[in-house]
């Protein structure tokens, strides 16, 4: 039994199912396509590393062959580590039986007193605008010239630091760690998707609840998977039982937990999380005993997260299989004369390639107005492309000539997503990137037009208008407000492989059956925001349940 960094960060159940001999038969979810293509891309975005500091630091490099059995990647490593290169791409450290741990590092980087530091590439954001992240440069790794970044600062991804003290104590173990108690010998480094620095981490450093380390965090977390991992694996009484969490969306064993948590009405299938857990320390476990509370009594434990009266109406609403049910008898929704729905595309991290908007006008259309409908803004040169910039500017002209023109008439004008994190995220990297660029606007202009009331949020309406017992997905919701997607695999996983289609990305020639594809998906996304917007501002919408009648 050998667990690799994973583990540390995985449910805990999945881990027990992972290793019993038991769920061998067991129900697992079909392969996830996303998944699939996200791990495809970090293979590439690994070889594009590596490719890059082999050609800078030539002969300081041992590149191990990625090829072949582990145990004979391992040797390959042991040997480059014996003849003590500067640099060891694509490390297989020795198994560790002791301890059950198994791992490799994309990078190994002999530290300035001796031995080895882990460096690992990943393929997300590791820093934001800022300073003070501790970097080197991407093709320079000396751990001995890492010095604080004026334009960086650390983005959490605990994930990381993480596989880092895994990796850590795998190379202790080994006896190719750094000598312990010298200047920097508990750092280890990360690259991320922008590939331009190394950010170190001190693993000793106190980032945890309580004042933890991350090595301290993670000897912690690794002891008690090994333990769930080995009840599992001799039959002992598990350890971990299912609960439903964030990790399920994507989890291969969730229709065995599904099946499980159904069958006993398990009270996460209403509340996540550490809700969850602090219920059933106060024995209601299920969804029928929270739901027979009184509630606008006292909870039985103080509950973080939400309101104890809204997690039993969603109890309740689980009961009679109702997706939705309104908190307030009328549902505040902010209308206009002009109205644009609008749905960005992104692939990954590595660019937005559409804009989508639906214009409509609930005041009328006067004389000289452009005609009301669906219009898309996109590139079809694989992301990040500097034509990324084109298609945003031609979006942002639109968008900026519709509200204009609204002004200019004396009409009101409002723009509206569903989750605006995405869409802000990628109007700000975009006027960022592209600064300078014909029809690029400021980022102050960007700042403002988020932080006005025009642009709604219509996710945050939901939350805070509505209890969704089966999640507040747009997916999830607009079917409340009667509307379907035309593509029944229509979904931000699927368009990912769409998307690889569309261009290319494989090899193939670009399919324009599959751009269409997106573009419909992307139109029919804005049909949706449209269509719940109209729904929640209707008398339809008391045909909706209200939480205090359930």
């Amino acid at each position: 039994m050998l667990l690799d960094a994973a583990a540390v960060t995985r449910c805990r159940r999945r881990v027990h199912l992972d290793h019993d001999p038991a769920s061998v038969d067991a129900p697992q979810a079909l392969p996830d396509p996303s998944l699939e293509q996200r791990r495809t891309d970090a293979v590439a975005h690994r070889a594009q590393i590596g490719a890059a500091l082999a050609a800078a630091t030539g002969e300081s490099l041992h590149a191990v062959p990625a090829e072949g059995p582990a145990r004979r990647r391992a040797a390959a490593t042991a040997a480059a580590v014996a003849a003590g290169a500067p640099l060891i791409w694509g490390a297989v450290l020795p198994l560790d039986r002791s301890a059950a741990r198994r791992g490799s590092a994309e990078l190994l980087v002999r530290a300035p007193g001796g031995g080895y530091l882990p460096v690992i590439v990943v393929r997300h954001r590791i820093t934001d605008p800022g300073s003070g992240a501790l970097t080197t440069p991407l093709l320079e790794p000396w751990p001995g010239r890492a010095a604080p970044d004026p334009d960086r600062k650390v983005r959490s991804q605990p994930r990381d630091l993480l596989r880092l003290a895994h990796l850590n104590r795998m190379l202790g173990t080994a006896g190719w760690g750094a000598e312990p108690g010298t200047a920097g010998s508990e750092l280890g480094g990360v690259i991320g998707v922008d590939a331009d620095v190394v950010v170190w981490h001190d693993l000793s450093a106190g980032h945890w609840p309580g004042g933890r380390s991350t090595l301290a965090e993670y000897d912690a977390r690794f002891a008690d998977r090994v333990a769930v991992a080995a009840a599992a694996a001799t039959g002992s009484p598990a350890l971990a039982a299912p609960s439903r969490v964030t990790e399920c969306r994507r989890c291969p064993w969730w229709p065995t937990c599904e099946a499980e948590l159904t069958r006993t009405q398990d009270v996460s299938l209403v509340v996540r999380g550490e809700t969850a857990v602090v219920l059933r320390s106060a024995g209601i476990g299920t969804v029928s005993g929270l739901a027979a509370l009184d509630p606008a009594g006292e909870p039985p434990v103080p509950l973080p997260g939400m309101p104890f009266a809204d997690t039993v109406a969603l109890a309740r609403a689980w009961q009679r299989g109702l997706s939705v049910v309104r908190r307030v008898p009328r549902v505040p929704v902010p209308r206009a004369d002009v109205e644009v729905d609008i749905d960005m595309e992104s692939f990954g991290e590595s660019g937005a390639y559409l804009w989508g908007a639906l214009l409509t006008r609930p005041g009328g259309t006067r004389p000289g107005d452009e005609p009301e409908g669906y219009r898309s803004f996109a590139t079809w040169e694989p992301v990040p492309t500097d034509d990324e910039g084109r298609s945003f500017a031609e979006f942002w002209t639109w968008l900026s000539g519709v509200r204009a023109a609204a002004a200019a008439t004396g009409r009101t004008f409002a723009a509206y997503c569903y989750n605006e994190q995405a869409e802000n995220r990628w109007l700000l990297a975009s006027a960022r990137r592209f600064a300078g660029m014909p029809g690029i606007p400021t980022v102050a202009e960007v700042e403002s037009f988020i932080a006005a009331p025009s642009w709604v949020d219509l996710f945050a309406l939901v939350s805070d208008w509505f209890l969704c017992a089966h999640g507040k997905g747009l997916k999830r919701i607009a079917p409340s407000a009667g509307f379907s997607w035309r593509d029944p695999e229509a979904g931000g996983e699927n368009s990912m492989r769409w998307y690889r289609d569309a261009v290319g990305m494989d090899g193939a020639p670009p399919n324009v059956v599959q751009r269409q594809r997106l573009l419909q998906y992307n139109e029919d996304d804005v049909e949706a925001t449209r269509a719940l917007r109209v729904w929640m501002s209707s008398p339809a919408i008391d045909e909706v349940p209200l939480a205090a009648d359930l």
